[in-house]
């Protein structure tokens, strides 16, 4: 951020303190223009009152001027044509920013608006262009009026540059969403929520697939961060905030996760050096602000008490302070602006780490992720002792979480696969609690149900209705029909397997297939399969990667062979969507935290200096 806008800012702020309108006499005037005397008189009084030199800030009010003038003709032609005006900003990391008034009738589809901003910046492809107006990305496919925006409004639009092109921006990001929409609707559970000590989340199914999409953007964004590709960053993490919407918004604002969100939006738009969103900025903010807040304590004296000063959560807490800090600055609230910078310096004094320290852990065989939260987390003359017990305590905290909830997780699948719809849902902790009192799991399940899977509710129905409950029990199921076991036993499927498949599908045999195919822990199974059908069907030379396109016309895949194909086919791509996925995602579970810290620390001391001039 350069003096100028400093200054312009500031001069900004008196102009609209004083209720002075630049597009009104004395200033302007229809017949004549600008009054250039009235403006150096002006420029002559701030320049006294502010201590900046006469010329710049006639500059300021000059552009000032100019700028009502354009919104007050836009107005003008709104109203008599109903043609909205956007004032679109392109980011361009390599030529920096591009702004362009760009017209469009508030009717039209948010398509045509890309069309008029590609045909207006001389780009090959309308649909490469993606508009950003108040923290949304605008639908291509509904009215601009819908989507509530707004004549004189400011967007960002993002196209990609450079080896980022706009194509190849455009392509990651639908490959990308693909992937996490496939990732999260398998049946084999490839990804699941845990809180912060490895112990799983378990919700309602709907939101839980929500929330799953919307934290595997999240993660994708994050390693878009950390190549400090923030395009791509600010696009898919504007897609999670999409799917989070979906969710129960007292839920939302009760977990680390949405105001995680939220901060690293506002990371994106500053990275971007976007002070054109600046009211979302602000509401982002205050959204992460009331979580912490609520999560840590007013002062976060309830984070302290628990897991004591050296937290490594403060890298957060620092981070919000100082985009707290610029947002203040940019609304011309310099005290308070200059109040957060003083407490995110603060932090970072404290958050700094000895590199002579973190390089002996590296050497140890530590990650680097890991030895820097160890380091920020530890105090004391044996900081190198005490960072490899954090390290180690905590690892064993995972394994032994994870190593619980083994039972939760695998009585969740069956619940998942059991339950039809998401009034059925079960909480499958609370039936692992009710069984481990004594009550049959059945039972149990019937209960939490009809409880709406209120746990003492269901305990006080287990105790007086359990023969009302019992009746309500699943009728036994029907036994697999033998024929359509020896079908599947042809196939290769294992034959408790095959009967346990049958019945749970009705001896539907498609079901079942399906059922048999997602039941395998492998890609590895899966390929065995599919190679040893395809040779049941003749076509043992074709790809198995491809589509089913050829066969031997000696022996066609009958019905049931193709239905093993097409299903072996989706879990086999299922997998290679979480290998794209999971390839630039860290392993390390606290890496949110780990915050270097190094551009945090540039940005502060950029601004701390501009409120010294």
């Amino acid at each position: 951020m350069s003096h100028l806008d400093n200054i312009f800012i500031q001069v900004r702020a008196r102009l609209q303190s004083e209720g002075v309108k630049l597009w009104e006499e004395p200033y302007y005037s229809e017949d004549l223009g600008s009054v250039e005397g009235a403006l150096e008189n002006l420029a002559k009084e701030y320049s006294n009152i502010m201590g900046f030199e006469m010329c710049r800030c006639k500059f300021i009010l000059t552009e000032l001027q100019e700028n009502a003038l354009r919104k007050l003709a836009a107005r003008r032609e709104y109203s008599s044509t109903g043609v909205a005006t956007f004032k679109v900003r392109r980011i361009d990391k390599h030529s920096g920013a591009t702004m362009v008034d760009i017209k469009c009738d508030l009717n039209a589809l948010g398509s045509d608006l890309q069309a008029a901003i590609a045909e207006k910046l001389q780009l090959p492809n309308a649909e490469h262009v993606k508009c950003i107006a108040a923290g949304r990305v605008v639908s291509s496919n509904a009215s601009l009026a819908d989507q509530l925006l707004r004549n004189n409004q400011q967007l960002i639009v993002i196209v990609g540059d450079g080896d980022n092109s706009g194509e190849a921006l455009y392509e990651r990001i639908n490959r990308i969403k693909a992937d996490v929409q496939a990732v999260v609707s398998s049946q084999n559970r490839l990804i699941e929520m845990e809180d912060q000590n490895g112990s799983p989340v378990f919700l309602p199914p709907a939101e839980n697939r929500a929330l799953l999409i919307g934290l595997g953007f999240s993660e994708k964004a994050h390693a878009a961060m950390l190549r400090e590709d923030y395009e791509e960053a600010l696009l898919l993490l504007l897609e999670a905030d999409q799917s989070f919407a979906t969710c129960d918004s007292q839920f939302l604002e009760s977990v680390d996760n949405y105001a995680l969100l939220n901060l690293d939006i506002v990371w994106c738009y500053l990275c971007l050096k976007n002070v054109t969103q600046l009211p979302d900025a602000d509401r982002r903010l205050a959204i992460c602000g009331r979580n912490f807040r609520r999560s840590y304590g007013e002062n976060f004296e309830r984070l302290y008490s628990m897991k004591g000063k050296a937290c490594p959560e403060r890298a957060l807490i620092m981070r919000l302070q100082l985009l707290q800090g610029v947002v203040m600055f940019h609304q011309n609230r310099r005290d308070e602006a200059f109040e957060r910078f003083e407490a995110a310096n603060s932090l970072l004094r404290e958050l700094k780490i000895n590199g002579d320290q973190l390089a002996l852990l590296v050497e140890m065989g530590f990650e680097p992720a890991e030895a820097r939260l160890a380091l920020r987390s530890c105090s004391g003359v044996n900081k190198i002792e005490l960072a490899v017990q954090f390290i180690q305590e905590r690892r064993r905290q995972l394994k032994d979480a994870r190593k619980q909830s083994k039972a939760e997780r695998a009585l969740q699948r069956r619940l998942m696969r059991s339950n039809a719809n998401d009034s059925e849902w079960v909480n499958p902790r609370s039936v692992c609690t009710l069984t481990e009192m004594g009550f049959d799991g059945g039972l149990a399940t019937v209960a939490l149900q009809r409880c709406k899977n209120d746990l003492p509710k269901a305990l006080e129905l287990l105790q007086t209705e359990a023969d009302v409950l019992r009746a309500a029990l699943p009728r036994n199921r029907v036994p697999s029909d033998q024929d359509k076991l020896n079908q599947l036993l042809q196939l290769g499927f294992k034959e408790d397997n095959s009967r346990v498949a049958l019945e749970n599908a009705s001896n539907n045999i498609e079901r079942a297939i399906e059922s048999l195919l997602r039941a395998f822990q492998s890609e590895d199974e899966l390929k065995e399969t599919l190679e040893r059908v395809s040779r049941m069907a003749g076509i043992e030379g074709q790809n198995w990667d491809g589509p089913s396109t050829s066969r031997a016309p000696t022996a066609p895949p009958s019905p049931l062979i193709e239905a093993v194909l097409k299903h072996a086919r989706s879990e086999i791509e299922t997998y290679k969507a979480y290998e794209r996925f999971n390839a630039d995602i860290s392993q390390n579970d606290m890496d949110y935290l780990d915050l270097p810290l190094v551009q945090e620390e540039k940005v502060l001391h950029e601004y701390l200096n501009l409120l010294q001039q």
